[in-house]
């Protein structure tokens, strides 16, 4: 196995808030494997409330090079679990990694990943378009500017029902709200009944994600569906959602990759939550490795190329909603280093 990697800032159409902050580029790390001439791609992006940089993952990279350039590659589980001990303490890199084996493992067999796991792509749930928290006007703007079928709100702000109520005059598109944790339990107790009534679908991680004791009081009063993100970050998490929230939100970046994925949509299968995949911003890269799994969940949430004027690849389009894929094997896409889209 040898590898490269390539560090980018993508730019954002606009500076991308939530209630952790606002952003105009989103740093991250695609990954190029290479196994007998044929090559994988992967991809982490930096996340500041995660504490990880592109530049501690290329540390990481180059620490490891000996070990990650001699081991013998088979198939993917393996390599995910010798990288989870390699790396135990950089999920987002081993996510990268990860994905690009699982792009060889799909090239060696000459198929896209879903059709490898059986997965019919006609059941895909339709993706949703992140509208980030500005002022009123100003969200409201960005939805008349992107007609979507599913808007996802960033909420978290001394104005979340004013907001919520301006996006629900401008389109009938379901809507669902995102707090990334910005609440209280007193205040959550308060919005979602105004929210369900605004005809909003669910509400992803409401409380703080150590919070569990307020989740289970929200959980049992809660008008609306409740999916955690933050507190469901790696498989051990899965259980602890049961009775504290309706659904999970996986985020390959967080949980280590597609393999881990995998396991943590089956055990969320077996305790009765509903699953969304979503992305942390991805390029085409990491937006195609999530597609992949979209034919086995209930919600999809991969707009990171939607919400930025430059990526690094092609093999992935959007239809109001609906993913366009190559259908090339592995995750279908093509490497071609940063370009500006049209």
């Amino acid at each position: 196995m040898q590898f490269n990697y390539y560090p980018f800032r993508l730019k954002f159409r606009h500076p991308f808030t939530i209630s952790k902050g606002t952003k105009t580029h989103q740093p991250t790390l695609i990954v190029e494997l290479e196994h007998f001439g044929v090559r994988g791609y992967g991809e982490a992006p930096a996340i500041t409330y995660y504490n990880i940089t592109v530049e501690e993952m290329i540390r990481d990279l180059e620490a490891k090079r000996p070990m990650l350039e001699k081991f013998a590659f088979t198939e993917p589980d393996r390599y995910w679990h010798f990288l989870h001990h390699l790396l135990p303490n950089n999920p987002f890199l081993v996510c990268a990694l990860d994905m690009a084996a699982w792009d060889i493992w799909g090239k060696l067999n000459n198929k896209p990943l879903y059709k490898m796991w059986n997965g019919d792509i006609t059941k895909n749930p339709l993706g949703d378009f992140t509208i980030g928290i500005d002022t009123v006007d100003k969200m409201v703007a960005k939805l008349n500017e992107f007609p979507w079928p599913i808007y996802k709100v960033k909420v978290g702000t001394a104005d979340d029902i004013a907001i919520v109520k301006a996006l629900r005059g401008a389109t009938d598109a379901p809507l669902r709200v995102d707090a990334n944790a910005g609440w209280e339990l007193e205040t959550a107790l308060q919005l979602i009944p105004q929210l369900k009534e605004l005809g909003v679908e669910y509400v992803e991680q409401p409380l703080a994600r150590d919070n569990w004791e307020g989740m289970q009081a929200l959980y049992k009063e809660s008008a609306l569906p409740l999916y955690a993100d933050e507190a469901c970050v790696f498989e051990s998490d899965v259980e602890k959602c049961a009775g504290c929230f309706h659904g999970i939100n996986i985020k390959l970046t967080k949980c280590s990759g597609i393999t881990p994925a995998l396991r943590m949509i089956d055990k969320a299968r077996e305790l009765g939550l509903k699953i969304m995949v979503g992305c942390m911003n991805e390029s085409t890269v990491g937006s195609a490795a999530i597609a992949q799994l979209a034919p086995f969940i209930d919600h999809l949430d991969v707009d990171g190329p939607l919400l930025q004027t430059e990526d690094v690849a092609t093999g992935l389009g959007f239809d109001y909603g609906k993913l366009i894929y190559s259908n090339e094997p592995g995750l279908g896409i093509t490497y071609t280093g940063l370009f500006e889209k049209k």
